[in-house]
């Protein structure tokens, strides 16, 4: 009798499987959101990532105003980070890339964006950045067909968080932009940058990125980075990028501090 119902559960058991199974990543989400509420980036409201409030005030980068070189928030007329002088007081004679956009300015609010998806771990704000970047980059960027490619994280940033933020969000990119993604540049051995000044940012982080061996490189490649402070990073990349014969460099960041 006892070996008669315990066959008889098994295909019951097998059944209520079959029907929770479809049910198990969002009945994940439930019991996550009930410990863990989502609450807004910023002003820190319950129920979304980023709330509408929010969202419409961040210092959305006006491409009608910012340079078509570089990218500077309000560079159109006469841009005052990639004049001669500017350029050569970095030693350069041009930009390294033919173009450069960010989505928003960085302020407090963006840069605790940033900050809670790098460091707070709520690492599905990549798609709110990801969105906000896909919606400024040119028309004629994308028609190129660029594969997009990361600011590689250095090893003591990959330790200390415990992920690739520069390939996730150069993932997400290449997603809501529909074009090929590769890890085209090796990781930096810098040291950390982030309380450097300008000059300082460019001797440190110069000749440190270095073209993957083996890699079969684009014609043109679009570089993702989470901020552009003052460009040396940036800049960087892209020479390493130029010397292992990629034709056509433009950049994307999230924000851009101005």
């Amino acid at each position: 009798m006892r070996r008669l119902l315990a066959d008889n559960t098994r295909p019951i058991r097998a059944m209520c499987a079959d029907v929770v199974r479809p049910y198990a990543g969002f009945l994940k989400e439930v019991a996550l959101e009930s410990l863990w509420p989502t609450r807004c980036a910023v002003c820190d409201a319950p129920g979304e990532l980023l709330c509408a409030r929010c969202a419409a005030a961040l210092p959305a980068v006006d491409r009608w105003r910012a340079c078509p070189l570089c990218g500077a928030p309000l560079g159109a007329v006469q841009c005052s980070e990639c004049n001669d002088v500017m350029l050569a007081a970095l030693g350069r004679e041009a930009l390294p890339f033919n173009g450069c956009a960010s989505a928003v300015g960085f302020n407090d609010d963006t840069g605790r964006i940033v900050k809670t998806w790098k460091d707070g771990g709520e690492r599905r704000l990549v798609e709110v950045m990801a969105a906000r970047m896909a919606l400024v980059a040119e028309p004629s960027w994308i028609a190129e067909g660029p594969t997009v490619t990361p600011v590689p994280a250095t090893e003591a940033a990959l330790r200390r968080r415990g992920f690739d933020h520069g390939w996730e969000l150069a993932r997400t990119v290449a997603q809501a932009l529909d074009l090929p993604l590769a890890q085209l540049l090796n990781r930096p051995r810098a040291s950390d940058q982030r309380k450097l000044g300008k000059q300082e940012r460019a001797s440190n982080i110069a000749g440190r990125f270095a073209a993957r061996p083996g890699m079969l490189m684009p014609r043109s490649a679009l570089l993702v980075d989470d901020v552009c402070t003052t460009g040396a990073t940036l800049f960087s990349a892209c020479d390493a990028l130029r010397a292992a014969g990629v034709e056509r460099i433009f950049a994307l960041t999230f924000a851009r501090v101005q």
